[in-house]
């Protein structure tokens, strides 16, 4: 990769970077009602299952306390907060795995191992497609060229698409045994689709690391990143 273009994709991540006063939004709303409202008040709910309860709690207070930092001080935490954002959309979309879990097994009935491991790898399989997605996005150039046009023209289509399209088809073809439970599949359904949306964020993950290796030329252009609020002139 050449000077030049290499420069473009450090640009193209600047010229994508949030406030941090957002970034406190965005962790408050992902952990209030991505996390507790509809990831732990179903998985706590009745019928309750102590298998269920122990597989999430975990990660679940694991992201809630390290997403204090980023509520009380999210100017000084700037850089690491693409890292948490990253992970918390990774036990997100996990929670939510969950509670499609729970619904087929507790609530729909379906026995054995096989919709427990389908369902695994297609947590798995969903959150690499976004990592190689993302990949593909930012080093093709089609990330910049999208920002250069005020929006990442979603006709990054048929790909994405068929590809989520699928995690949903999958889903709801393994909830087919309750046909008639229909508030039980309609959820399924919900739930899938908002896998797409925090799965989509895991690509924070690789942000972080890139941030970290051209932060010298990120605080060149953006000389407050990563500084205390009173310490900035433009906060």
């Amino acid at each position: 990769m050449n000077k030049k273009t290499d420069q473009k994709l450090i640009l193209s991540y600047i010229n994508n970077f949030q406030p941090p006063n957002i970034n406190r939004h965005n962790v408050i709303a992902f952990l209030l009602i991505g996390v507790d409202i509809l990831g732990v008040i179903p998985i706590i709910s009745e019928p309750f299952s102590p298998i269920f309860f122990w597989f999430s709690i975990i990660p679940i207070i694991f992201v809630h306390l390290w997403g204090i930092i980023y509520i009380l001080a999210p100017y000084k935490h700037e850089k690491s907060y693409y890292l948490y954002f990253g992970i918390l959309a990774i036990v997100n979309t996990y929670v939510y795995f969950i509670v499609i879990q729970k619904l087929l097994y507790i609530h729909i009935g379906v026995q054995g191992s096989f919709y427990f491991v389908i369902g695994v790898l297609l947590w798995i399989g969903l959150l690499l497609f976004f990592q190689l997605f993302h990949l593909k996005m930012l080093y093709s150039g089609r990330l910049a060229k999208g920002q250069k046009k005020g929006s990442l023209a979603i006709n990054t289509n048929p790909i994405i698409i068929a590809s989520s399209s699928g995690y949903v088809l999958a889903q709801f073809v393994m909830s087919l045994k309750a046909i008639n439970n229909i508030v039980e599949i309609s959820i399924i359904i919900s739930l899938s689709l908002l896998s797409l949306i925090t799965a989509y964020f895991s690509i924070f993950i690789h942000k972080y690391f890139f941030i970290q290796k051209h932060l010298e030329t990120i605080k060149k252009h953006n000389p407050s990143f990563g500084l205390p609020k009173k310490l900035r002139k433009d906060a």
